[in-house]
């Protein structure tokens, strides 16, 4: 027999409908709540309020049959696990990769890209950060419009594949990284303000109504949050959050659900003796939010920087449309390597007010800062999907996948990546509702009119063909130009793991010299400085230090020459160089 509870605080009665019997459920001692047992042989459930039709459970563990059907128990206890042993990675000296389920294989599945992970074994990855997938509407999206936020997507296989790959993962040294999505939830099949105050008229969102953080009724709507966060972690063996837009979880309480989050995911980990980590996305450049708890932050573990992003992107690629209008030149590239923000306090041009607080570099380290040349939002955002490696020479790439890897953060890279992948990442939807389709074809049209773009050059995000582009095409990584760039980023990975200086997380030992004329910049990290020529031409670049060069330890290009303080490097290469410990 499986118990089953609910909290319904606006039903007068809920009874459990399992297709051969309503079954009226019992009050529980919370407010709120009420419970039952599901029969035996029961093979799904739904709840009916107050006589009414029936629906999901808010915390269903599968929807076998799609998010606006009945419910399935699912017991993560029952998998077998092969991971006893498995005590996490910590994140300071890591590479994540970022990956969507969907399109990472043809398949789309999590068994299918089980195949796949001893490719990024050999690439020297140490976190797999697994797009969103709780449950959604339709057969392929790319997982921000969950609605059954406690279910893995069935197309990809469903809770127990998930698990499965999982234990892969471990089996392998990997670490594993899920999205999840807490600020908002999708359009179709979202029945929770049919069971309580899940959502708030009190703030507003690009998505409706805030998910109520601090209203009434407002403490069960946090620990669903908070319990689903621990479910991951504890029941499902993640590693770790990877936590979707926190700017938008409006939050007025003293005590905010960050902080909350991060005190119960802390005691999880001293209670289980593994590395779990909380990973925020956040666009508000504040290091409040990965500033420790006893120190008056949030507690966050780890946040991505897109200042890193914007100003390497826009000094490759030279565009400044947007919000890459304060960068381009390698001065803001040089200030978000010694302070991780560009925007600390500074005007910011695109918002049209001063944006971001400064880091205080003595006490937050730099392992604390995600970091990426590109990301599923940075390439899949953009009209086409196109990612930066369209846009770049074979040498740009390497220079560009150089700054990323060597950079004092924890670099993350986007699937295919690392060989060029020539397939776009593009934005698709499979809404089966005619008029959310046509919606979601217009407004994309619409957001990319306002840059230029006609509407016949903005594919259709419910063409089946436009999620079908976006699946890797594994066989070109072993070709041409695709496979050096692949044996590049490997070395670049080797490298990091093997000096030292390329994982100090301290900032004062980052220093940046550059020639905007010139376009060369050198990055040093104790005695290894990192040069990068970033114009069409050959540049002859200065060693600032204390000791000549004695190394080139890696080279973009061949050509690369070390004359006493002097490196030759031929257009768009970068090198790798050792200089001996000042005495």
């Amino acid at each position: 027999m499986t118990s089953i509870e609910v909290w319904a605080p606006r039903a007068r009665r809920v009874d459990l409908d399992t297709g051969d019997a309503v079954i009226p459920m019992n009050r529980g001692d919370r407010p709120g709540w009420f419970h039952t047992t599901l029969p035996s042989g029961a093979a799904c459930y739904a709840f009916r309020l107050d006589g009414g039709p029936p629906r999901p459970d808010p915390r269903s563990r599968r929807q076998p049959r799609g998010v606006h059907s009945p419910s399935a128990p699912d017991d993560p206890a029952a998998f077998r696990w092969t991971d006893s042993a498995w005590r996490g990675r910590p994140l300071p000296g890591a590479v994540i990769y970022e990956l969507h389920i969907g399109t990472f294989t043809p398949e789309g599945t999590f068994d299918a890209a089980m195949a796949k992970l001893d490719h990024l074994v050999a690439l020297g990855i140490d976190f797999v950060e697994v797009m969103p997938v709780a449950a959604f509407n339709g057969d392929h999206g790319w997982g921000y419009d969950g609605v059954a936020l406690w279910a893995v997507h069935e197309p990809y296989g469903g809770p127990e594949a998930l698990r499965r790959f999982v234990d892969a993962c471990h089996a392998r040294g990997l670490g594993v990284l899920l999205d999840v999505v807490y600020n908002h939830l999708g359009p179709s099949g979202n029945y929770l303000a049919d069971f309580g105050p899940y959502f708030t008229d009190a703030h507003g969102t690009p998505w409706g109504a805030a998910v109520n953080l601090d209203d009434a009724g407002s403490d069960e709507v946090r620990a669903f949050i908070i319990d689903n966060a621990l479910f991951w972690l504890r029941d499902n063996h993640i590693d770790g959050l990877r936590l979707d837009a926190v700017h938008a979880l409006i939050d007025t309480r003293a005590v905010h659900l960050l902080e909350e989050l991060s005190a119960a995911v802390d005691d999880l980990a001293t209670h289980t003796g593994r590395h779990l980590h909380l990973i925020a996305e956040t666009d508000r450049n504040d290091p409040r939010t990965i500033t420790p708890r006893g120190d008056g932050g949030l507690g966050i573990h780890a946040q991505w920087s897109d200042d890193f992003h914007h100003a390497l992107h826009s000094a490759l690629t030279g565009e400044r449309q947007g919000y890459y209008c304060d960068f381009g030149d390698l001065a803001a590239f040089g200030k978000v390597l010694t302070s991780a923000f560009f925007h600390n306090g500074t005007y910011s041009t695109f918002r049209a007010r001063h944006h971001g607080r400064p880091v205080d570099t003595d006490t937050l380290d730099t392992t604390h800062f995600i970091v990426s040349l590109q990301t599923h939002d940075q390439v899949g955002n953009r009209a086409q999907g196109d990612r930066i490696g369209a846009s770049l020479p074979e040498g740009l790439r390497k220079v560009a996948a150089a700054l990323l890897l060597t950079s004092p953060f924890t670099p993350q890279l986007f699937m295919g990546e690392e060989w060029a992948a020539s397939t776009p990442w593009q934005y698709f939807t499979s809404h089966p509702e005619p008029e959310l389709a046509d919606a979601v074809r217009k407004g994309r049209r619409a957001e990319f009119a306002a840059y230029g773009w006609s509407p016949d050059e903005v594919p259709d995000p419910q063409d089946p063909a436009t999620f079908a582009r976006s699946k890797l095409h594994w066989p070109e990584r072993t070709r041409g130009p695709h496979a050096a760039l692949l044996s590049w980023y490997r070395s670049l990975i080797a490298l990091r793991k093997a000096e030292p200086a390329l994982t100090d997380p301290t900032f004062a030992h980052v220093e940046v010299h550059f020639d905007e004329a010139d376009r060369w910049i050198v990055v040093r990290r104790g005695p290894l400085h990192i040069a990068a020529n970033l114009s069409p031409a050959p540049r002859t670049v200065p060693v600032p230090s204390a000791e000549p060069p004695t190394t080139i330890l890696l080279a973009s290009a061949p050509g690369v020459r070390l004359d006493g303080t002097a490196l030759t490097l031929p257009p768009e290469s970068a090198a790798v160089i050792r200089c001996a410990e000042p005495r």
